[in-house]
C-alpha cells in the first residue's frame, strides 16, 4: 500500500473526502517527524512506538576495493510493533 492508496482507504473508512484524509495523514506524519526530531518518542498503544536511537561513528569497508572508510555517526528511527499489530499479522 502506498500513500495514495492509504489516503483512499482512510477516506472510505472515515466517510470523509480524500482531501480531508490527505490533510489528516500529512498532519500525523508531520507531528511524528517533529516529535522524533526533537528527541521525543511517539507511542500508539496496541499499534507501536517510534523512537530515535544514536548510531555511533564506525569504520566500514568498501566492498569493491577493500579500503577502510569512516562512517559518520547519525540518528536512526526505530519502530517497535505493539501487541495488537503483531497479533494481527501472525
Amino acid at each position: 500500500m502506498n500513500k495514495t492508496e492509504l489516503i483512499d482507504a482512510m477516506a472510505a473508512d472515515a466517510g470523509v473526502s480524500k482531501a480531508a484524509a490527505k490533510k489528516a495523514l500529512e498532519s500525523f506524519l508531520g507531528n511524528v517527524g517533529s516529535t522524533l526530531k526533537g528527541g521525543g518518542r511517539v507511542s500508539l498503544v496496541g499499534f507501536g512506538s517510534w523512537s530515535v536511537s544514536k548510531r555511533a561513528a564506525r569504520d566500514g569497508r568498501n566492498p569493491r576495493t577493500g579500503a577502510t572508510i569512516k562512517i559518520a555517526a547519525k540518528n536512526v528511527v526505530k519502530f517497535k510493533a505493539g501487541t495488537d499489530l503483531s497479533g494481527s499479522v501472525n
